[in-house]
């Protein structure tokens, strides 16, 4: 499905068989029933074989929150971290070992408040591994208290009357921070969930893919407005490289530019036309556009899906051992007992 020819890291040379039923561990799935969780994991254990990975090199980092129960579902290597330090854990698997596959799930709680600033140093640095950020807006496993993506106004425990924080915007967040993949997709849409997280995995780079995740316990019906299926082909905007921004059940709207604003239009309509429309190029090296159409605001227009951004940087992991194989070559190789009793040493007298 891939649209990159990098290899990935890990991979095997040759075919090894595995089939989704082999990333199955022997945990039992301890979700709420109904949980979009499990469309996540279905869908990831679904992607693992079409990757040609050996389990023993595929790692899943998680933090604390519903989603970080992850781990335990796959038949890969795991760690289960604190909360919020994920992206540090999983940063230092992949500069000890650049060739793991290394998987980052996180939720809107774990990975934009209080692991925030360890997430946008994660991106920034653009290691070569992916991000999977199920966003439910509201803290699930603490029984539903509002989270740093819940809408302004809303109702929870922890806000009563309404909160008065504006919500961040993950894909906003991720394009600052200068991720080199950038999509998002939704737990119901199987289909469009099992491409996208199969595309970032084929990513060199930092991966970051947001996943509308509906918890149906303490915000049930998050995203209905735009993800039923009445709706959906009228209030989702697919994201295709290559291809003019239409949508709608007729397929006869569309998104233009209007001097620096976007704007919706109907096809047919005072002359307009397929060419007079934005048209997607996820490698644009100029994040402008991918900007603007993260903050399209929703229902004046419909909700991007897809990757808003596929460009190629240099890898963290790939320079740091660059750093130390020059160090190495000019210094030859350390030794740690002769570094110990260097410089300034002391003894400490017995009285």
């Amino acid at each position: 499905m891939s649209t990159n020819p990098t290899k990935i890291s890990g991979a095997a040379d040759m075919p090894l068989g595995l089939t989704r039923m082999n990333f199955i561990s022997d945990q039992e799935v301890r979700w709420c029933p109904g949980c979009g969780d499990y469309s996540i994991l279905f869908q990831v254990q679904t992607v693992m074989p079409k990757l040609n990975i050996p389990r023993e090199k595929i790692v899943f980092v998680s933090g604390i929150g519903c989603s970080s129960r992850f781990p335990y579902y796959m038949n890969t290597y795991g760690f289960h971290g604190i909360h919020g330090r994920a992206p540090t854990i999983a940063s230092g698997i992949k500069i000890a070992n650049p060739e793991l596959s290394v998987w980052l799930v996180t939720g809107d709680g774990d990975g934009l408040s209080i692991g925030g600033n360890h997430i946008v140093h994660a991106m920034r640095r653009n290691l070569d591994m992916n991000i999977l950020l199920f966003n439910n807006r509201i803290y699930g496993l603490t029984k539903g208290q509002y989270s740093p993506t819940s809408e302004y106004g809303k109702k929870t425990k922890s806000s009563p009357y309404g909160t008065v924080e504006h919500p961040i915007n993950p894909i906003s967040l991720a394009i600052a921070s200068e991720a080199t993949f950038i999509a998002r997709s939704v737990d119901i849409d199987t289909k469009h969930l099992s491409a996208t997280i199969e595309r970032a995995a084929y990513h060199k780079g930092m991966s970051f893919v947001e996943i509308f995740q509906n918890c149906n316990i303490f915000n049930d019906g998050a995203f209905k407005e735009f993800t039923e299926k009445e709706v959906r082909s009228d209030r989702i905007l697919p994201l295709e490289h290559g291809k003019p921004m239409i949508f709608g059940k007729e397929k006869n709207k569309g998104i233009r530019l209007n001097g620096l604003k976007p704007e919706v239009v109907t096809l047919g309509e005072n002359g307009i036309s397929t060419s007079d429309l934005l048209v997607h190029n996820e490698e644009d090296l100029d994040p402008t556009l991918a900007y603007m159409l993260s903050q399209l605001p929703f229902p004046e227009f419909p909700v991007p899906i897809g990757v808003f951004r596929r460009v190629t940087k240099p890898c963290y992991e790939d320079s740091v051992l660059e750093q130390i194989d020059g160090a190495v070559a000019k210094k030859g190789r350390g030794d740690l007992e002769k570094l110990m009793n260097s410089g300034d040493t002391w003894v400490v007298e017995e009285f």
